[in-house]
C-alpha cells in the first residue's frame, strides 16, 4: 500500500494533506525520514509515525451469527479437550471472540465479533439484553410453575430477574416453552427449572437483542445483515429502545 493511501486509511486525514506530512518530512517509517511519495507500506510489518506518534490501520469490524450445536463450549479452546467454537470457524481470516455464553449441553444463537463496544453492551448485566430461548421439560409445567418463573424465583439464596414465559406445546408428555431473561447468569435457565423441580431436556437460544436465529442450521454461521448490524447499534446508543 503507497504511504499516502497508508495513512489516509488510518484515519489521520485525507490523502492529499497526507502528501504534505511526507514532503514536509512529517513521516517515518521504520525509524527512518520518508520524503517519495512512491513509498510502498507493509501494513502488517512496518512502523509509521507522523510527528513522533505511531499510526496504524483502522480495524474492520466483522460480525457473524452462529447456531451452536450442543456438545462444543462456548469459547475459543478449553484446557479439557473439549471441542470448541473454534473447531467451527477456522476458516475465519479475521480474529473474532464468541458474544453470549452457552454452556455444553445447550445450542442456538451466538455472536461473532471483534467489536469490544458491542460484546461489552452485549455481554454486561447492567444494560439487560433480552435472549429468548426454546426450552423443553419432561411432564406437563402448570400456569402456577411458570408464574413463579416470571415474578423472578430465588435459587440457592440467589434472586434471580423477572422473565418472560409461556407454554408453546404439551406434546407426548414434553412441555415446549418459550422464555425470555434479561441477565445471563451461569447455567441461569437450567437452575430455574430446577428449582421447581422440572429438568431441562433441551436449551436452545433462538433470539438476542431482537436478532433471531432463524433457519441457520447446526454448526453454521453467516455474516449479519446491514439492517441487523445497525439495529444493534441503535440498540447500543439507546438501550432504552429494548422493548421486546
Amino acid at each position: 500500500m503507497r504511504i499516502n493511501k497508508f495513512i489516509s486509511s488510518c484515519g489521520v486525514c485525507s490523502r492529499r494533506k497526507a502528501e504534505e506530512f511526507i514532503t514536509s518530512k512529517m513521516v517515518k517509517v521504520n525509524g527512518k525520514v520518508v520524503t517519495d511519495l512512491a513509498t510502498d507500506i507493509n501494513e502488517q510489518n512496518d512502523k509509521v509515525m507522523i510527528s513522533d506518534v505511531q499510526i496504524s490501520l483502522k480495524q474492520e469490524n466483522i460480525y457473524y451469527m452462529l447456531n451452536k450445536p450442543k456438545g462444543y463450549v462456548s469459547t475459543m479452546s478449553d484446557d479439557r479437550g473439549r471441542k470448541s467454537i473454534q473447531d467451527l470457524i477456522s476458516d475465519l481470516d479475521k480474529r473474532v471472540f464468541p458474544v453470549g455464553r452457552l454452556d455444553y449441553e445447550s445450542e442456538g444463537l451466538l455472536f461473532l465479533t471483534n467489536d469490544g463496544d458491542l460484546t461489552y453492551f452485549l455481554s454486561h448485566p447492567k444494560y439487560s439484553v433480552p435472549k429468548t430461548y426454546v426450552v423443553k421439560v419432561e411432564g406437563e409445567v402448570k400456569e402456577s410453575e411458570l408464574a413463579v418463573l416470571r415474578a423472578g424465583i430465588v435459587v440457592d439464596g440467589e434472586r434471580f430477574g423477572k422473565c418472560k414465559v409461556k407454554l408453546m406445546e404439551f406434546k407426548d408428555n414434553i412441555s415446549k416453552i418459550e422464555l425470555t431473561i434479561f441477565e445471563g447468569k451461569n447455567r441461569e435457565i437450567r437452575r430455574m427449572f430446577e428449582a421447581i423441580h422440572r429438568e431441562v431436556i433441551f436449551l436452545k437460544r433462538v433470539a438476542m437483542a431482537g436478532i433471531k436465529l432463524g433457519g441457520l442450521m447446526r454448526g453454521e454461521k453467516r455474516p449479519l445483515k446491514e439492517f441487523e448490524i445497525e439495529q444493534l447499534k441503535a440498540l447500543m446508543k439507546d438501550p432504552d429502545k429494548m422493548a421486546f
